[in-house]
């Protein structure tokens, strides 16, 4: 019939790019009734933008703009939604910031079709006979309808049998099980694990192209069976409909908080989302975040634990060497002799060799000892590193390059030296001294081709003699031919100024000394270090997280560092050092005069206070309350400056 006005409806429909500071969501009509969670496109001034559907509202008093249209897929799960909107608000994040972190790029854009292929891993198969430690934790899981269980399992206790027994008990239920993984190099490992037992995984990373992870996401968006999904944190985003657990394997690693806002815990978020779907979480780690332990130990959680190996094998001989004492290097001057006479002895029974140390490049500092000069980032202010291989210097902050120099510029003399150990710098002496040696190394500068997660069946097969890398080779790697481990320097992250280096130092050390110790064979580790009697040394060198935890906790307490309290790291940036000085001093005086019963640390300049072309300087704020940091964040000038809320290092 003419003249009849259609319905119209009205909805908070929040636009997945920042409009207006502090206005997270705006009023539209529709005269189509529109679900919770519906992505459609909004006029947003002259642009075009992609929204969300956050509630349903009443007719305003103004005039409003009608939403366009509606994308003709399914409505994000209302658990997701919840928990995006929960991430905003914990994290004091913009929403729109938020959505553009649960949502896929490029979301409006119409795709084609297409397969998407990965790399598959051969291994033996594995028929899971459970032992009773591994039984008495799957029954433990199963109980659980919902909460965080902290699974605490010595390295190489079978933690992924544990998994992938779980998650079969959650499928029969219809409900669908997220495995976060912290490196992608990982998630080959675990994939070949769990494709003996499950198909049709679901696997999305970063490397994956736009198009890839667009689909992929669509694929969980519309799916109408169980799955099981697989990724780096971004997989927590993955909108399947009826989650019945999400499960965090090696939930230590730092990899896990996002660097960018919203500068979120996967750990947190992951119990959030859980909660929303009433799913359990599972933390496993062999070496537990102080934190996480000491909550789950002062909540309802539960700490479930494999004290022993799955597998009986003779423990590792471990050996810590003393780096001070000349005498235990006399063949080479950072390879110690008793390292190189294990690596001799590793190749002639045809084993494999890990070589772990936490720095990139063949050279730390260039300098001339004529004149005491050195080669610095004129960006960044911090030394370049030399990498031989290319023949370069490099900044590893902002990646700024330069020619290796022939003579000083300062005093014209040709007394250049490079000093320091990195990864480029092992493998080159390796190859001198093993030469016949299949020798592959791992780290940030790896050519994409040539990646952990591309060469893993090679490791895996043995074909490769000599491990050599940085983190990425101390994280969860079931390497079944390996026979020592060789640890460079392993107090190098112990003089970090931060509440987590020893933690970190820990972790690592822990990690690593457990890749080996799984085969009936005898496996050695030689630690080398400056520090070789200092506690977290020795404790991680023993793999003893008890001593440990109760060492760092008491000094936690001590020096008021979490879990005894929240942190918020301010960071301002500033094209000049006066700028960020300054202004530093002015809202640190603020804060003291607002905030006279807080600890305020500073302002003082950043770990790294120059950074391409930029001063930052930074304040540390303590306090016994979460809300009371998120006040001080909503008080901070609308530029320049950068929070972090709960950080995980102080750097």
């Amino acid at each position: 019939m003419q003249g009849i006005i259609p319905c119209m409806h009205y909805y908070d429909v929040a636009p997945i790019k920042i409009v207006r500071a502090g206005s997270d969501y705006f009023t539209y009509c529709s005269e189509q009734v529109l679900q919770i969670g519906q992505l459609v496109t909004i006029p947003v001034g002259k642009l075009l933008l992609t929204g969300v559907v956050i509630k349903h509202t009443r007719k305003p008093a103004y005039d409003t703009r009608a939403v366009t249209s509606a994308l003709d897929i399914p409505p994000l799960p209302n658990p997701l939604l919840k928990t995006a909107l929960w991430m905003a608000r914990y994290y004091a994040a913009p929403l729109a910031t938020t959505l553009q972190t649960i949502l896929p790029r490029g979301l409006a854009k119409k795709r084609r079709a297409a397969a998407y292929s990965r790399q598959t891993i051969s291994r033996n198969r594995t028929h899971y006979l459970l032992n009773k430690d591994q039984q008495a934790a799957v029954d433990a899981l199963t109980q659980r309808t919902n909460g965080t269980a902290l699974l605490h399992g010595v390295t190489g206790s079978g933690k992924t049998a544990v998994y992938i027994t779980y998650a079969k008990h959650i499928m029969a239920q219809q409900k669908s099980v997220i495995i976060l993984v912290p490196e992608i190099a990982l998630t080959s490992q675990l994939i070949a694990e769990f494709e003996q037992h499950f198909s049709d995984i679901l696997l999305t990373h970063s490397q994956q192209t736009e198009s890839a992870r667009h689909q992929i996401w669509l694929n969980a968006l519309q799916s109408t069976i169980p799955r099981i999904a697989v990724g780096p944190r971004s997989a927590l985003f993955l909108p399947l409909t009826h989650i019945g657990a999400i499960i965090i394997d090696e939930a230590h690693e730092p990899s896990f908080k996002q660097d960018q806002s919203p500068r979120y815990s996967a750990l947190r978020v992951a119990a959030t989302l859980g909660a929303h779907h009433g799913a359990p979480v599972i933390q496993g780690s062999a070496t537990p975040l102080i934190n996480e332990y000491y909550l789950a130990t002062h909540t309802n959680s539960s700490i479930i634990t494999l004290p022993r190996r799955a597998q009986a094998a003779p423990p590792p001989h471990v050996d810590i060497i003393n780096m001070t004492s000349k005498t235990n290097f006399v063949q080479h001057r950072f390879l110690s002799d008793s390292l190189l006479a294990r690596i001799t002895v590793s190749l002639e029974h045809k084993q494999q060799i890990l070589l772990f140390h936490n720095r990139r490049g063949s050279a730390s500092t260039t300098l001339c000892t004529n004149c005491g000069w050195s080669a610095i980032c004129p960006r960044c202010f911090v030394p370049f590193t030399l990498h031989i291989d290319k023949h370069i210097l490099q900044c590893h902050i902002c990646g700024n390059t330069a020619p290796v120099p022939t003579s000083c510029p300062d005093c014209h003399e040709t007394d250049i030296v490079h000093k320091g150990i990195g990864t480029k710098l092992i493998e080159l002496e390796i190859r001198k001294l093993f030469p016949h040696a299949t020798v592959a190394r791992f780290d940030g500068d790896t050519a994409a081709a040539h990646t952990l997660e591309k060469r893993y069946q090679e490791l895996y097969d043995g074909t490769i003699d000599i491990i050599i890398g940085t983190q990425v080779v101390a994280k969860g790697l079931d390497l079944p031919h390996l026979g020592t481990v060789g640890v460079i320097q392993a107090d190098a992250g112990l003089a970090l100024p931060d509440f987590m280096a020893r933690e970190r130092t820990f972790q690592l050390l822990s990690q690593v000394v457990g890749r080996v110790g799984r085969t009936n064979q005898q496996t050695n580790v030689v630690i080398q270090s400056y520090q070789p009697h200092d506690e977290t040394i020795r404790t991680g060198a023993a793999q003893d997280y008890a001593a440990f935890y109760t060492t760092e906790l008491a000094r936690r307490r001590k020096s008021h560092f979490p879990p005894f309290t929240y942190l918020l790291k301010l960071t301002c940036i500033y094209k000049t050092e006066k700028a960020a000085i300054n202004n530093a001093q002015i809202l640190a005086k603020k804060l003291r005069t607002d905030y006279p019963n807080l600890y305020i640390f500073g302002p003082t300049p950043a770990f790294y206070e120059r950074q391409r072309d930029t001063y930052r300087w930074q304040i540390v704020v303590k306090s016994p309350t979460r809300t009371t940091l998120l006040n001080i964040i909503a008080q901070l000038p609308p530029t320049r400056w950068q929070y972090d809320i709960d950080p995980m290092n102080l750097l």
